[in-house]
Order: structure tokens, then C-alpha cells, then sequence
């Protein structure tokens, strides 16, 4: 769940202040009766081992968290202002017993209150199956584990910010805004983003789907829930724990997304990624030096380019990053559009696929497609 670390003899002074302050306030609310309570997210794995993750938190015994009730309740908590995500009281060191299929396995909660536990053994089929975290005083929770199928050789990797929602990131003023202040309901979709991933899969049935973002994981079930709400595939959500780490202030998060996509290609071996991002941040960077050191696990770059006034407000230019590298060494297409609608089309035919009624995709000018990378 957070950034691997290297070995200190001391955590940095910020991660030990940051375990002091965590800890006053857990025994606090533990003296006024709080217990642990897990907060499950949506895992993914093999027909061999899984990789789950969940969170946990210190809550009064009377609210355990249930989910809104009436349409009212529902109406209330998608006004919520983002802020709220990040209110909560993280129960360190805390053991967990994490049951998926037929394994049933102890876990404990890191610093954070994450956990982050690999489980073999759980003899499940292809699709989607539950995991469930339960904490010491009977608290439960559970999440959706998506276990890929054996025989796929196509996956899809997305970034989140500006690449499927509309954020205008990472100018930090503009990002605490839409990460503290906004409502839920105030997000809005990339149009054709839903329609272009459906299409891949639509194309490679059983295909995993994975959402790679520096988000914190505070934000993870607004995540979760706005991807269903628009019709994107389900798939794991990749996220970060912000603030102080044992080597410095801040975790990288361009290092977040490395380790991340370095971890899927050894998980697995025998898929090819697409590799969806936006060129507001560093993604096309990120994505052509993972295709340059593992160019047999990358089918295609896909970036979403974003207008002058998204440039202008996520970097106070309305000129994209550089990065947009386009003295590839390898075989791997890279394709380019504002939107959905517009990849769409590129993305079936560097994958294969066909479009809805079983036509040809649509042509696009060969200049948009930049691939092969020669």
C-alpha cells in the first residue's frame, strides 16, 4: 500500500512526528471506546495469488459506516466537500484476518492502518470474487478481488486525473481545490473514455484493468464510485498514501507509478499493456521508459492531450509537456487525441479489435498513430 522504503536505522523525523501525533489520537479515541474498523478496496490477481488491499480506521461503535439509505441520505453524501475523505484516524499495528476463497490468512496494518497482503492458495476461477477483512472486536468489511483469466494477453492501464476525470491537475492551488472543496457530483468525465476502454475489452474479453494514480488512497471510494457511475470498467485502483514516508517528507509519485507498472509486468508476464495517460503530468515520460526497458509488455501508448485551457490551468502554460517522446527505439505504437471518441478507433487498431457492430474501426489520419516505434 505505501512506497517501498529504504532500509534506515532511523524512519525520517517527519514519519516519526507524524507516528506520534497518530498514536495520541488512537489512544484517545480508544479510551472513548473507538474500535478498528476496515475499510475494504478492490483487489486483483491470479489464479494463483491475489494481491488485496484495506485500510484501518478508528470509529465510534455506533456508526460502523454503513452506506446512505433513502435518496435523501444518497443526495447528502454526494454533496459532501472532498475534505471529509481525509478526516479519519488510521489504527496502526492492529491484526487483521483476511479471508478470500479458500485461504484464510493473518495480515497487520502498517503505520498508515493499511494492509496490503498477497494471498495464495485461494483456489478461485477467473471473475470477480470477495475478499473479507475482519479486525479484532468482530468489525468486517469486504471488497471485490478481480482474478485475471490465464489466457489474457491484452491489459489496460489508465491513469485517473485528466486522463478519465477532469481535474486540471497538478497546479497545486487548482488541485487542493478539486481534491478538498468540490463535490462529489461536481467531478466531471473525459467524454469517450468509458466508450474507448469498454471497446478494448469488448475486443480481449477477460482482459485486467488497473486505474494508476498519485491519488491519495483517502479517495479511493469516491474513485470507486465515479468510475461506475460513468460505465468505466471495473477494475483495481493503484493509489498512494500522502504525506511523510521513512526517508522524507513526501513519496515520489512518479516512482509510485514506476514500481507500480514494473510490479504488474513481473505479476503478469504474458500481457501486453495499454497504457493510457494525459500530457498535462508526467505520463508520457513514464510510459515511454517502461516501454523502452520492457517493450514485449506494452501494445500501445495512448495519451490524452489535454486543451489549452486545461494546459493553461494545470501548468500556467497552453503548451503540453515535452515528454510527449516521440524518438522511440522499440515497436510500440503511441497514439494521441483530445478525447475518448478520438483514441477510440487508434486504440482498436493497435489492439486488434473492431468497432460496435462488428465494422472495421473507423480511419484516422496516420499521422495521429505514431507507431510503430522504430
Amino acid at each position: 500500500m505505501t512506497d517501498q522504503q529504504l532500509a534506515t536505522a532511523k524512519p525520517h523525523y517527519a514519519a516519526r512526528w507524524e507516528n506520534r501525533i497518530r498514536g495520541r489520537v488512537a489512544d484517545v479515541l480508544r479510551s472513548r471506546g473507538w474500535l478498528p474498523h476496515p475499510a475494504a478496496f478492490t483487489g486483483y490477481g491470479t489464479t494463483e495469488a491475489a494481491r488485496v488491499y484495506a485500510r484501518i480506521q478508528l470509529r465510534r461503535p455506533e456508526r460502523p459506516g454503513a452506506l446512505p439509505a433513502t435518496v435523501a441520505d444518497v443526495q447528502q453524501f454526494l454533496t459532501r466537500r472532498g475534505w471529509r475523505a481525509f478526516v479519519s484516524a488510521p489504527d496502526a499495528g492492529v491484526p487483521v484476518k483476511v479471508t478470500l476463497g479458500a485461504a484464510t490468512i493473518m495480515a497487520r496494518a502498517d503505520r498508515g492502518g493499511y494492509v496490503e497482503q498477497v494471498v495464495g492458495g485461494h483456489g478461485l476461477p477467473p471473475g470477480t470474487h470477495r475478499v473479507t477483512f475482519e479486525c479484532p472486536g468482530g468489525a468486517t468489511a469486504e471488497a471485490d478481488v478481480h482474478i485475471a483469466d490465464p489466457a489474457a494477453r491484452i491489459g489496460l492501464v489508465s491513469d485517473i486525473d485528466d486522463t478519465v476525470i477532469s481535474t486540471h491537475l497538478p497546479r497545486p492551488l487548482i488541485a487542493a481545490w478539486n481534491t478538498f472543496v468540490l463535490t462529489e457530483q461536481a467531478r466531471t468525465v473525459v467524454p469517450g473514455m468509458a466508450d474507448a476502454y469498454r471497446a478494448v475489452l469488448s475486443a480481449h474479453p477477460g482482459a485486467p484493468v488497473f486505474y494508476l494514480s498519485t491519488g491519495a488512497w483517502n479517495t479511493q471510494p469516491f474513485l470507486h464510485r465515479f468510475l461506475r457511475r460513468h460505465d468505466l470498467p471495473a477494475g483495481a485502483l493503484l493509489l498512494t498514501d500522502w504525506g511523510p514516508t521513512n526517508t522524507g517528507w513526501f513519496r515520489s509519485g512518479r516512482e509510485h507509478k514506476t514500481r507500480h507498472l514494473q510490479r504488474l509486468a513481473r505479476e503478469f508476464p504474458d500481457v501486453r499493456w495499454v497504457l493510457v495517460g494525459d500530457d498535462g503530468q508526467h505520463d508520457p515520460a513514464i510510459y515511454d521508459e517502461f516501454a523502452d526497458a520492457h517493450p514485449g509488455h506494452v501494445a500501445a501508448i495512448a495519451i490524452r492531450q489535454l486543451t489549452v485551457i486545461e494546459q493553461t490551468l494545470s501548468r500556467g502554460l497552453p503548451i503540453a509537456l515535452a515528454e510527449l517522446v516521440r524518438k522511440h527505439r522499440g515497436r510500440v505504437p503511441v497514439l494521441a487525441a483530445g478525447d475518448g471518441f478520438g483514441l477510440l478507433p487508434q486504440l482498436l487498431r493497435a489492439v486488434g479489435g473492431r468497432a460496435e457492430g462488428g465494422a472495421p474501426a473507423p480511419g484516422e489520419p496516420r499521422a495521429a498513430v505514431e507507431g510503430p516505434r522504430a
